[in-house]
This record gives structure tokens, C-alpha cells and sequence, in this order.
């Protein structure tokens, strides 16, 4: 489990390819400094597992699903990678709750400065935007945000200067990909929603009439 707090830039200094599968080595003296192997460990909002270490370095595996579902296929040597290390038991909550399980791929379609903020406007697919409120929240490349425009087809979030630089979002252009993952919570509500037979007094008109 993830709350979507960077915790460093990664740099990719090795892909190794398969078929349908991939190896990435990442320096990273930061996050390599207390971890194991077998550690989860989020990539780009990417939740991949640590299969070996150095002092400055760490080696991730990729799974099929996942190189067919995010954006972690279209990685160059030399890209810089979000990284964040799975929540401590006694770590704060500072994000949101992230499971590092990929919903789809954004396209961003514009960036703006706004005052002392970056609006960043991102295409998602149109089943993800059912799961997306205004002022909700959402991951964008293992980055915890909050929804500040939701459209038939797009979310905008507001950047504030210590994102955009500790980021890799600062580095995105108009036309790149993004990883995103919507709000567990307001997943396991849409579904459990669709799961009820017409005889429950649960609905979305309930919740809404009840505050949620």
C-alpha cells in the first residue's frame, strides 16, 4: 500500500526485454538505502517488486499485465521514474490510499501556469471518469492530487511548486502518457453499487442525501 508522497526521481540505467515482459534497473541511493529484496515498491504509480540491490541501484521486474496496462513499456534508458516505498506502519498518511494497481493510460492534453500553480489538463478513458468527483482524488504517475475539474473525458489537478519539481510531472509535455489510478474508495462503492438487487434502499441518491 502506497499514499502517493514521492519520495524520489529515479533514473533508468538498464531495460532488459522480453516478449511480452521487461527488467528495469533504476539508481537510487535514496530508496535503496533501507530497502530488501522482495520489498514492493511503486514505479511510476507502478507497484513492482525489488529482485536486486546495490548501494545505489535496484532491479524490478515487470509482469505482462503490466507492460500491457501502464506506461512502463515506453520507458528509454535515461527516463526519470516517481518513486515511493510502501507505507510503514507508523509512517503519516500524507497522500491517499494507493494500491499501485494501474486503472489506464491518460494522455495530457495542455499545461498552464496559474499564479504560483500548473493546471495540467489529462484525457483518460471514459470508464475511469465515473470514478472521478471534483475535488476527489487521483494518482497520476504514483502521485497523489486533487481533482480540480472533471469532464465527460478529461480531470484537471493544480500543481503546486514543490510537485512540479519533486516530480516527474514538471518534465511531462502535451501528448505524453501518464499512468493513472483512480480513488480505491470510490471503486469499491461504484461496485458494490452495481452488485445490490432492486430491493436494497441503497442507491446513489441515498449516499448523496446522506453526505457521501
Amino acid at each position: 500500500m502506497f499514499t502517493g508522497i514521492i519520495e524520489d526521481k529515479g533514473k533508468v540505467v538498464g531495460i532488459k526485454k522480453d516478449i511480452d515482459s521487461s527488467q528495469l534497473t533504476i539508481v537510487t541511493p535514496k530508496i535503496v538505502s533501507d530497502a530488501k529484496l522482495g520489498d514492493s515498491i511503486a514505479v511510476n504509480g507502478v507497484c513492482l517488486t525489488i529482485t536486486h540491490l546495490t548501494s545505489e541501484e535496484m532491479t524490478v521486474d515487470v509482469m505482462p499485465e503490466t507492460v500491457k496496462v501502464t506506461t512502463i513499456h515506453t520507458l528509454k534508458l535515461g527516463d526519470m521514474v516517481n518513486l515511493e516505498r510502501a507505507m510503514s506502519a507508523n509512517g503519516r498518511f500524507g497522500g491517499h490510499i494507493v494500491s499501485g494497481h494501474v486503472d489506464g493510460v491518460g494522455t495530457i492534453r495542455s499545461k498552464r501556469p496559474v499564479s504560483n500553480a500548473v493546471y495540467i489538463e489529462i484525457e483518460i478513458p471514459r470508464e475511469l471518469i465515473e470514478n472521478c468527483i471534483p475535488k476527489g482524488s487521483i494518482t497520476i504517475d504514483g502521485t497523489s492530487l486533487t481533482l480540480f475539474q472533471v469532464s465527460s473525458n478529461t480531470v484537471t489537478v493544480s500543481l503546486i511548486p514543490h510537485t512540479y519539481a519533486e516530480t516527474i510531472l514538471g518534465m511531462k509535455s502535451v501528448g505524453d502518457k501518464v499512468n493513472i489510478e483512480t480513488d480505491m474508495l470510490g471503486k469499491y462503492v461504484l461496485y458494490h453499487l452495481r452488485k445490490t438487487d432492486n430491493t436494497s434502499n441503497i442507491s446513489m441518491e441515498f449516499l448523496k442525501q446522506n453526505g457521501f
